[in-house]
Parts: structure tokens; sequence; C-alpha cells
């Protein structure tokens, strides 16, 4: 038995569907499970945010071997209640994940990230906790550089303010630029990195923080834009 979430699912066939799950130790899971009718019907858990035991058949689809059979599933607590931004925030998360995660890269401990991510929006909203979800999946796809050591291999220092240098690291400069974070013209403050590295980011380092994560992620998910950020301007 895993646990797990639903980031996403379609209709696949009668009384079927396909989830992009979540899952525990795992990673991303895709996988077919049967829906029920009536009472019997367990639609009402393959929803988003909702805690779930699975599990799994040894043997994948015939014709696709990517996707797993779930044998069992239940709930493993109460769904987890998100209204407004935090809901929005929710959805981005699992958007995020379903676009930059392959059945094929195993990320055991982002569940972990998700899952805590998930619970402090819960209890109230704060762009801090999507930062730190990025960073640990940037972290897990090899993509996030150090927020520790400079490019010399020096402690970041909470003084000093870094331009980050595309597949290097960040790069001490000698003072503060102006402006949002955008590479080649702006820097970010030695503080925030470190903010973000410990998770624990003040009001004064998010948009600087924001700006970074858009930076590191944007090669990633390339021009096809995420609907849920549409989200937040409407």
């Amino acid at each position: 038995m895993k646990r797990g979430y639903v980031l996403h699912h379609r209709a696949y066939r009668e009384s079927s569907v396909i989830v992009n799950l979540l899952v525990d130790g795992i990673g991303r899971v895709d996988a077919i499970v049967r829906t029920g009718s009536g009472k019997r019907s367990i639609k009402s858990i393959l929803q988003p945010f909702q805690p779930l035991i699975i599990q799994f058949s040894a043997q994948s689809e015939a014709k696709n071997l990517s996707l797993k059979t779930i044998t069992h599933i239940e709930a493993a607590a109460p769904a987890i209640p998100l209204s407004g931004n935090s809901l929005y925030s929710g959805f981005y998360l699992n958007e995020l994940s379903v676009r930059l995660l392959t059945v094929e890269h195993q990320t055991e401990s982002l569940f972990l990230a998700y899952h805590r991510s998930v619970l402090s929006l819960a209890q109230a909203f704060c762009s801090s906790h999507l930062r730190f979800f990025e960073k640990a999946l940037l972290l897990e796809l090899g993509a996030l550089p150090s927020l520790q050591y400079d490019v010399n291999g020096n402690a970041i220092d909470a003084d000093s303010f870094y331009r980050l240098e595309a597949d290097c690291g960040f790069i001490p400069v000698l003072q503060q630029a102006v402006g949002t974070f955008s590479h080649g013209k702006s820097v970010v403050p030695g503080a925030m990195l470190i903010a973000l590295h410990v998770e624990d980011l003040p009001a004064v380092h998010l948009n600087s923080a924001k700006g970074l994560m858009r930076f590191l992620l944007a090669p990633l998910l390339g021009t096809k834009p995420l609907l849920s950020r549409q989200l937040f301007i409407k």
C-alpha cells in the first residue's frame, strides 16, 4: 500500500478513468482505476487534495506499459480543504507536477514536499509555500543551482547580491540592481537565497524569490502557458 494524491484525471472507458498520481516513495504514477457506479462509485475520492491509500497491480496495461492498474484505493483522511488563492495555488502545484514529471523520472521525496505545501495552504495562503515546492521540484529535476554557495565555492553572504549565470550558478556582484528578476538585468539578494534554502521567506523577499523560480522553470515548461496561472489573473 502506498500514499498518494490525484494530480489530474480524465475519462478512459465506461466506469474507468486514467489518473495522474503523485505517490510516496515513487513519484508520478499514471494508472487506470475503475470508478464503479451508484452507491459503490469512488468518484468522490478521485479528486485533487484528497489523501489516498493505493495499491497497484504487478502488471501494466497491455496496450500501454506506462499505465498501471489500481487494485485498491481508499481515502486515507478527509480531503484537505482549500479555497480562494490557496485552491488556485493547489491547482498550480498539480499542473506544474503533471507538466514536468514523467513516469520514468523517479521522485521519491517529492511527495512529502507536496503534502506539506498543501497542508500549509489549507492553514493560510502565502506564496512562500509555492516557492518551497518549486524549489523541491527543481532539485529533483536537477535544475536548481546551489542556494548555499556561489560559483567560486564561497558561502552565500546575506549582505551581498548575486546574478544567476545559466548552467553555472550565482555570481557575486558589486552593487544592487533595481527591478524584478531578469537574467542579465537584475540581481537577487543573498539574504533571499539563504531564506529560500532554509524555507523561511520573509515578505520582503517574496517577489524576488518568485522571479527567480519563474526564470528557472521557464526552460522546462516551454512556451505553453500554465492554465492555473490564469486563475490568479481572473
